[in-house]
């Protein structure tokens, strides 16, 4: 079973999936923990994301993820878990100009593929969240959810978030600015942009804790097991 769960920059997404594939029974595949572990390879080796470069950088690194006992997902860079490292905000800003990026769609996109599959052998389905999972990586999923949010709510979700994480966060106009930037960017790009699949189901999050937004979804999910 695949259950694809996209939208834009903090909408919710990943902590939905995650719960709800925790609720469901299923694993759960962060596609956009893969796009940032290239742009960390990226950053580390100094190059711009460059599509001239990208071929060149994606030759000589390996993303791969994991799960642990209790499901959790970990991402790994050449054999290095850097899950948490990820998450940091030069990386965050990087990861969208490298996913623009055709060479790293393809790449990503076919490895996705892959294991998810592993992730259907193993556990009966799996949980994606991400911008093109119910368009291009996985037309035909099962249950497909697209979430909306207004922009400034989510960027005080992501703001809260970086303080909570780190300490510290950067002041609530420049989060907005960037998460207004990455909505630009991803709509505007010519390799699978940011768009709501036709049969996917709208979730507006704006007003909903994340305790509703994961009942919906799995209602969703029951709804399909029922009828299957």
């Amino acid at each position: 079973m695949i259950v694809a769960i996209d939208g834009p920059a903090s909408s919710g997404k990943s902590t939905t999936a995650r719960a709800v594939a925790q609720k469901v029974g299923l694993l759960y595949l962060d596609t956009g923990a893969m796009y940032r572990a290239v742009a960390l390879a990226f950053l580390r080796a100094g190059i711009e994301p460059d599509p001239a470069e990208a071929e060149r950088v994606l030759d000589a690194l390996h993303v791969d993820v994991d799960h642990d006992a209790d499901g959790a997902m970990r991402v790994t860079l050449d054999g290095e878990d850097v899950t948490e490292e990820v998450r940091a905000p030069e990386v965050t800003r990087r990861a969208s100009e490298v996913s623009a990026l055709p060479a790293v769609r393809e790449k990503l996109v076919e490895e996705q593929r892959r294991i998810a599959a592993a992730c259907e052998a193993e556990g009966g389905g799996v949980v994606l969240d991400g911008r093109d999972i119910g368009t291009v990586v996985f037309p035909e999923a099962d249950v497909k959810i697209f979430l909306v949010a207004d922009a400034e709510v989510r960027a005080r979700r992501r703001r809260a978030e970086l303080l909570e994480k780190n300490g510290e966060a950067p002041p609530l106009e420049e989060v907005l600015e960037n998460i207004r930037r990455r909505d630009a960017q991803d709509r505007a790009r010519e390799m699978s942009p940011l768009r709501q699949a036709e049969d996917a189901v709208a979730l507006d999050t704006t007003e909903r804790s994340i305790e509703e937004q994961v009942e919906f979804v799995a209602q969703r999910v029951r709804t399909y097991r029922a009828a299957a």
